[in-house]
């Protein structure tokens, strides 16, 4: 996957059992400024909640895309198809001409402990894999159990490195 395939795969719907991941627009920051308005969802991924404002900012600067050009960013809002209601977002750093991707998830409390994260990350690591990474990667807090099960159902498995106080977790595939 080139630079240009990668912002091809960025600008794709995906389509799961339950959710559509929809690529992030400036649109969807009031909406998801509720999503993750609860400060408990920020315990592991830090920082406190947005305002609509604030999140407004951020997704223009995360819509405009990776200042570097050997990355490319892909973020997905996650819509609950049955609720008509987004719950959360997944995301991807693609690097290393498409070879390796750093992915994360969130979901709002709300809706935690429904299989949504994980059907998302499953969902984004396919179609990475799709595309050409033979590297997944994701950071997971040590304590944030939920979210090394997600990285689990996702095909990725725990490494002795610690980064930035989170275990790094891995799927690779051979060529």
């Amino acid at each position: 996957m080139t630079a240009g395939e990668g912002s091809g795969v960025a600008a794709r719907t995906v389509r799961t059992s339950r959710l559509d991941l929809v690529p992030l627009a400036v649109a969807h920051a009031g909406e998801m400024a509720g999503v993750l308005a609860d400060p408990v969802l920020h315990t592991f991924i830090g920082g406190a909640p947005l305002t609509p404002d604030e999140l407004r900012a951020r997704y223009e600067r995360l819509a405009a895309g990776s200042p570097d050009p050997a990355a490319v960013w892909g973020n997905w809002v996650v819509r609950l198809r049955a609720e008509d209601r987004l719950t959360g977002t997944v995301q991807a750093t693609v690097t290393e001409g498409g070879r390796v991707a750093e992915v994360a998830w969130v979901v709002g409390t709300e809706w935690q402990g429904r299989g949504i994260a994980r059907e998302a990350a499953e969902g984004l690591v396919a179609l990475l894999v799709e595309h050409g990474a033979r590297t997944i990667v994701a950071h997971v807090h040590p304590d944030h159990t939920a979210s090394a099960s997600v990285a689990a159902a996702a095909g990725l498995t725990p490494t002795d490195r610690v980064e930035d106080g989170e275990i790094r977790w891995e799927r690779r595939l051979s060529d």
